[in-house]
């Protein structure tokens, strides 16, 4: 697993974490928080829009109670982009976090987005 530490800052605020271009088209990255919380990071592209997205969601499988997220499987439901936990295949979205398995399972969101070429997670 790739960490990419941002210690040392404080909390409540907005961390830039990563160039843009350190993450993968459909691969996740993983990210340590100063609270200590892991963040997985995904860049997506949007056809709609024509612009990469970045997505910030826990990295913690809510089903298995394991850091895994940023090694899911990144796809698309209902033009929707999800990702899929690698360890049983649940499918979340990846605008709101919801289980595409289970109602009362999801993950955390955290906003994020590309600016002057950064990747800023507010937290």
């Amino acid at each position: 697993m790739t960490v990419i530490e941002t210690t040392g800052l404080r909390a409540g605020a907005e961390v830039a974490v990563c160039t843009a271009d350190a993450l993968e088209a459909n691969l996740g990255e993983c990210v340590l928080l100063p609270d200590g919380r892991q963040v997985a990071l995904f860049k997506v592209f949007d056809p709609k829009m024509d612009i990469e997205r970045v997505y910030a969601v826990s990295n913690i499988d809510p089903y298995m109670n394991a850091a895994v997220m940023s090694r899911g499987i990144v796809g698309e439901h209902d033009g929707v982009p999800t990702v899929a936990s690698p360890l049983l295949k649940q499918v979340f979205r990846l605008d709101d976090g919801r289980s595409l398995d289970d109602d009362s399972l999801g993950l955390e969101v955290f906003r994020a987005e590309i600016r002057d070429g950064e990747v800023i997670i507010a937290y």
